[in-house]
């Protein structure tokens, strides 16, 4: 007994060890973006990052809001069509699938989890993209960078969901069974109100990687600079600005694409906040 309750201890002291290792490296990674970004900071008001005329940081013009737009739209885009299909699949592995088919299917979506973003990016440029470009010229574009977008975090959202199904108590299912409850019935009443907060999870996980990834998006979006009017026109993202002009950036510049990186851990922690809250209110 003496010795259970130690390990309940240790145990309880390791994770709070982690917590606060996990909070700092946060904020070291925050402070290390302010430290960066202040020098155009203090010279400049944060309204001209969204009221510049254009995007010419040599010029000493710094609107972000197309890359925030294209940013915004590629990764919406990306989760409504990814959490419809991620959840769906999750189901069909847990709920619908006989376990000759269910184990490959799972061990497929494990191994498109597993395929590098250059990879996406390399089959999008050369395959997507002259795909699309038949439909609508050029090609590289929002709705190209949406469809790469997708199919990388859809494992995220599937596998997560799926582990959080299957964390639910077995218990609670034989007794919505023993009830006379339908297969969708149990689904909707009982595993989704007790799996919520590992889908929310699944689908936080997702935003955060569908905003910040960088090499598939730069291969396939056709960076331009510019506010989207259709899925067929090419946008830039945040995260590939940042990829495309670091290397050469100096002076102003070059802390304007930290405040580009700056926005962005802004933009997922609000995603976070926004989603945690959903998860909150869900079934309520």
């Amino acid at each position: 007994m003496f010795q259970s309750v130690q390990n309940d201890a240790l145990t309880c002291w390791v994770l709070r060890a982690g917590a606060v290792i996990s909070a700092l490296v946060m904020l070291l990674i925050l402070a290390f973006l302010l430290i960066e970004s202040w020098p155009v900071l203090d010279q400049i008001t944060p309204a001209r990052f969204f009221t510049d005329t254009s995007w010419h940081p040599i010029e000493g013009t710094y609107n972000l809001t197309p890359m925030l737009s294209g940013t915004l739209l590629a990764s919406m885009g990306a989760l409504l069509l990814a959490i419809p299909l991620g959840i769906t699949s999750a189901l069909f592995i847990v709920f619908y699938a006989p376990t000759h088919l269910a184990l490959p299917y799972k061990r497929m979506i494990e191994l498109l989890a597993g395929i590098p973003s250059v990879v996406f990016g390399f089959w999008g440029l050369t395959t997507l993209v002259p795909l699309i470009n038949q439909l609508h010229p050029p090609g590289a574009s929002l709705l190209a960078a949406i469809l790469v977008l997708t199919l990388m975090i859809l494992p995220t959202i599937t596998l997560t969901t799926y582990s959080a199904l299957k964390a639910v108590p077995s218990e609670f299912l034989h007794n919505a069974a023993a009830l006379g409850l339908s297969r969708w019935g149990m689904i909707h009443g009982i595993a989704f109100p007790a799996a919520r907060s590992g889908i929310v999870a699944g689908v936080i996980l997702a935003a955060g990687r569908a905003i910040g990834e960088t090499m598939a998006v730069l291969m396939v979006a056709g960076n331009v600079v510019q506010h989207p009017e259709g899925l067929f026109d090419p946008i830039r993202t945040l995260a590939a600005n940042i990829a495309l002009e670091m290397a050469y950036a100096m002076g102003d510049h070059r802390a304007v694409l930290f405040v580009s990186g700056l926005l962005l851990m802004l933009l997922v922690m609000v995603l976070s906040a926004m989603a945690s809250k959903i998860g909150k209110n869900q079934y309520a």
